[in-house]
């Protein structure tokens, strides 16, 4: 059987995912597709805004293949873009379905129960130059968001290729109070309100209508070199967003980065530490028929919560340049912040923690001390010394091991874009982007030079 578009509309049994039996049609879950290459704030604020729609999200992840065929190539294959990776870990999205359509199909709409479909009010269109929602608006089951400007993966693209700057923020704090960045003092009021309502937005919980995410920011009290092991810095937070605070009985648990490209890398970490401490909590008795009774009672809505309470500590752009150099991070703080602060793994975020968290950081956290502190397998940050020398003194540091994504990092993603780039460039072209050029390209690959011959000298020097 096929639809409209000219699609395969699976039988029964033959749907990606479940379930295979059609879903009652319902207003109230809403569809929303794409490529998803990169999981950058765009991206989740257009989720965002579906999900406000109505009361569940169904993502279409369309295939490799199919983006091949109709738009060029992906950084990211499907696992990285959908149902393992990044989709899922949207606190918004109820459920991603791979493969769906590149042209959006009313069967396969239907068949998961959704009669919207969402997407920004950017035009979207296939091989043959024909719009990709053009049967769903037909049926008048199209509906408009505001696409998110100022970021989208073919500007990503475009930093890399270009080696460009211009993107870092040297202080969030001051850039959000309107004293920091381009244009006129109402200019950067505008873009300052703009963004702090950004990230009240994102911090939004599953519904993206009520508080979420607890949102700090750090200030060191001083100066101090980033690579200092012995640094006793307190420091002071702010709060820029109230949110859902720790529950009774639950662990605090820290990890910190630098977050860059939030790729599937940093999600299936994130991933891995949630599954640690629900193993952690089942073996302790945590889902007991008791205890769960008595949260239960103890909460006006009558909902259980989980176990642990997780902070992500969030790097300043010119702490993560400082070790890495070129022109990372390719996103900036506050990109970054986004990216961390939609996913459902994480509870709070404390933007421009600092990089090495020292004995007095962890113990003056606003929460308490933590629980733990989680590391990952990290294969980019090309460090002289480690920085968890306190979590290990406190016997709260906590490793995860290898995994499937472990090194899908911003300099593989980076070399990925080179590898491929006289693809990447038609795609530049196609959205009427500046090309890079070879003299881009070797610049890029000079100054990835410099960066790895600093590492060595800063090693040699200890």
């Amino acid at each position: 059987m096929s639809d409209s578009a000219g699609e395969d509309v699976p039988k029964s049994g033959n749907w990606p995912v479940d379930p295979q039996d059609d879903v009652a049609v319902s207003k109230d879950r809403i569809w929303i597709d794409g490529c998803f290459d990169f999981s950058h704030h765009g991206h989740a604020g257009a989720m965002l805004q579906a999900r406000r729609l109505g009361k569940q999200l169904i993502v279409g992840v369309h295939s490799d293949q199919d983006i091949l065929d109709n738009k060029g190539p992906t950084v990211m294959t499907l696992a990285e873009r959908g149902s393992v990776s990044a989709v899922d870990a949207c606190r918004w999205s109820t459920s991603s379905i791979p493969h769906a359509p590149y042209v959006t199909s009313l069967p396969w709409i239907s068949h998961y129960g959704c009669y919207y479909v969402v997407h920004g009010d950017d035009i979207t269109s296939d091989s043959s130059g024909e719009d990709c929602y053009r049967f769903v608006k037909a049926a008048h089951r199209f509906l408009v968001v505001k696409r998110t400007p100022g970021i989208s993966t073919t500007d990503l693209v475009g930093r890399m290729l270009l080696c460009t700057r211009n993107h870092f923020i040297k202080s969030l704090t001051r850039t959000l109070s309107g004293d920091q960045g381009p244009g006129s003092a109402e200019e950067r009021g505008d873009a300052a309100k703009e963004m702090s309502q950004r990230i009240r937005d994102y911090a939004s919980n599953e519904t993206g209508l009520q508080p979420g995410a607890l949102v700090l920011s750090w200030t060191q009290s001083g100066s101090a070199p980033e690579d200092s092991v012995g640094t006793q810095e307190a420091g002071s937070y702010t709060l820029m967003v109230d949110g859902v605070r720790p529950k009774p009985g639950q662990r605090i648990v820290y990890v910190d980065g630098g977050f860059d490209l939030f790729s599937s890398g940093h999600i299936e970490f994130l991933h891995q530490v949630a599954k640690a401490e629900e193993a952690l909590a089942r073996r302790t008795g945590w889902y007991d028929d008791d205890p769960v009774r008595k949260r239960r009672l103890a909460e006006n809505n009558g909902n259980d919560y989980g176990p642990a309470y997780v902070v992500a500590g969030i790097h300043d752009d010119e702490v993560i340049n400082h070790w890495k150099g070129v022109n990372y991070p390719i996103m900036n703080i506050f990109e970054r912040g986004l990216c961390v602060l939609q996913c459902r793994y994480i509870n709070s975020v404390i933007f421009s923690a600092p990089f090495t968290p020292s004995k007095a950081y962890l113990t003056n956290l606003p929460f308490g001390q933590p629980h733990a502190v989680y590391h990952g397998p990290t294969t980019f940050m090309p460090l002289t010394y480690d920085p968890y020398v306190a979590a290990k003194d406190l016997g709260v540091y906590r490793e995860i091991g290898d995994h499937d994504f472990q090194n899908v990092n911003a300099g593989e993603i980076v070399q990925r874009i080179l590898r491929s780039r006289q693809m990447y460039e038609e795609r530049q072209k196609k959205k009427g982007e500046k090309a890079a050029g070879e003299e881009a390209v070797r610049r890029r690959e000079h100054m990835e030079e410099e960066a790895a011959a600093l590492v060595k000298e800063r090693a040699a020097n200890r």
